[in-house]
């Protein structure tokens, strides 16, 4: 088992926890392994997001229609 520390308690659907279990058996995990994995991977996604959203923060901004009328008139 890895050196998780924290505990706190997380309620599933019901065929969600069960998914979980196979998945855990089937990797040789435990579910609390899984379960942090998942929320790593979903804090570097929006970590990501938000690097983008600062890199494009001086990006001019363009209206809805003058996009779709950019889009039509590019084909």
């Amino acid at each position: 088992m890895s050196n998780l520390s924290k505990r706190s308690t997380i309620y599933f659907d019901p065929a969600l926890h069960q998914a979980l279990k196979l998945r855990a058996a089937s990797t040789d995990a435990s579910i609390s392994e899984l379960v942090d994995e998942a929320v790593r991977l979903l804090i570097v996604e929006d970590q990501q997001d938000l690097q983008a959203i600062a890199e494009r923060v001086n990006e001019p901004e363009v209206s809805y229609e003058v996009f779709l009328s950019e889009l039509k008139s590019n084909g």
